[in-house]
């Protein structure tokens, strides 16, 4: 998902943001010896295991785990306060990391902004990223030039706490001021709108249904502060201010594809990184494949690794083109993989410094408008790829990525390579909502059945 309020933001008030202290890197880890047989983690969700909005590599892990052992990580969606009553009262977890009274909040900061809000005076950390993230899990011996690896063995929804909606999930769709649709509404008529789905939380239903619809006024938060748009995580809506249509997309069914909307590792260039663009360290990727079955691989950074979660979602299209998927909280159980440095010569990981995908039929590159947008926009980088970001850019970056795991992975030429992603090769739009842009490029594992 995602909304993107750092476009708003001048080069100088980022300068500002890293100014405003950054906090200390996390303490020394105590990694035992590992057990015999793999351990099996869990992380619920809740206002002391959730970091809002940024990744940082000095946030303090969660959890302390060993290559090959499993995590059962609870996520919960950053838009479950556009509807409380369905996606958050009744839950434990969800109430706490949602509390919101005047004066106090369960979870403060909300973006890599500053804490006093000196900016835009939104909320701390000004809403500059948006994703509620479980962990970090801190990796034992995973170190910088590493690659992890994170299978996703099983996602499912995250039963409603309300008992009025037994047996249900929720999710929120904004179709937002970021979206790729606003400025080109055949009204001409700026609006957001908001849609609330119910999801069979038993799974005896594989579909999403809508609800009903709003459209977003003016809100008045607990602090005080009002949101005229859409431009701070979490603020409470209230219902008695909107005005519901529930004669909306009656008789469609929305085939469910759970997915990890957000998932990285921690990146090495600022203490505090933005949820909102994805980049090498993976991130707010978007891309509907990263669910059950799949496996992620991310180039580590920073020791640890430093792997969090977030972002769910039921169901999204490729380009998440009004603004966010349909929002909804999920569990999910993952298999965390450490590969070394030294063991990646001659493997599909050979020299990768990108989030790559795998399925049991697939192999899937992704490419942004910039590789590593904080690399090669400096100090003003958080700020500046809002306004910079391209299809074009992202498109080439995805060819790149997709020619050197050919080469790599396949022992191809460029020529036999460049031909094969012409004749056999899908590359399709991500998204185009996260500032950092996204093509992603598909390969048919089938395509070298030959050689077995």
């Amino acid at each position: 998902m995602s909304i993107n309020p750092s476009r708003l933001r001048t080069a100088a008030s980022m300068i500002a943001l890293f100014a405003a202290g950054l906090g200390t890197a996390h303490a020394q880890v105590d990694c035992a010896d590992a057990p015999a047989t793999p351990a099996h983690h869990t992380i619920e969700a809740n206002a002391e295991t959730v970091h809002w909005g940024y990744f940082s590599k000095e946030a303090e892990p969660k959890a302390v785990i060993h290559s090959g052992d499993l995590v059962t990580i609870e996520t919960l969606t950053h838009h479950a306060n556009d509807d409380a009553s369905r996606m958050v009262d009744g839950d434990p977890g969800a109430e706490s990391v949602f509390k919101w009274e005047e004066g106090a909040k369960g979870v403060d900061r909300r973006g890599a902004g500053p804490v006093d809000a000196s900016i835009h005076g939104r909320g701390a950390g000004e809403g500059f990223g948006v994703h509620i993230l479980t962990g970090p899990i801190y990796v034992c011996g995973a170190e910088p030039g590493d690659v992890l690896e994170v299978q996703i063995l099983d996602l499912a929804p995250r039963p409603s706490g309300n008992p009025d909606h037994a047996g249900k999930t929720f999710g929120s769709n904004a179709a937002a001021w970021w979206g790729f649709h606003y400025n080109d509404l055949l009204d001409d008529q700026k609006r957001e709108v908001i849609t609330i789905y119910e999801i069979d939380s038993t799974g005896m239903k594989n579909w999403a249904k809508a609800v009903y619809n709003y459209q977003w006024t003016p809100q008045t938060d607990p602090s005080g502060v009002v949101h005229e748009t859409i431009d701070y995580p979490g603020v409470p809506v209230d219902h008695d201010t909107v005005e519901k249509n529930e004669a909306v997309l009656t008789d469609v069914r929305v085939p469910i594809r759970p997915h990890f909307g957000t998932m990285g590792v921690a990146p090495r260039e600022a203490d505090f990184v933005d949820s909102i663009p994805p980049s090498y360290f993976g991130g707010n990727i978007d891309n509907w494949r990263i669910g059950a079955g799949g496996t992620m691989y991310y180039p580590i950074a920073v020791e640890g690794a430093l792997l969090s979660a977030g972002d769910p979602h039921a169901a999204q299209g490729d380009s998440e083109l009004a603004g966010t998927a349909i929002e909804t909280s999920l569990t999910g159980i993952v298999r965390v993989t450490l590969h070394k440095a030294d063991s990646l010569g001659g493997t599909p990981l050979e020299g990768l410094d990108f989030p790559l995908l795998e399925t049991a039929d697939e192999w899937v590159v992704h490419g942004f408008s910039y590789a590593n947008y904080l690399d090669a926009l400096g100090e003003t980088a958080q700020s500046d790829i809002y306004s910079n970001s391209s299809i074009d850019g992202a498109m080439k970056d995805a060819f790149r990525k997709m020619r050197r795991f050919l080469m790599t992975a396949h022992g191809l030429d460029e020529d036999e390579a460049i031909s094969l992603m012409s004749v056999a090769t899908d590359f399709g739009v991500t998204q185009v909502v996260d500032g950092n842009w996204g093509v992603h490029g598909v390969l048919q594992k089938s395509l070298f059945s030959g050689a077995q």
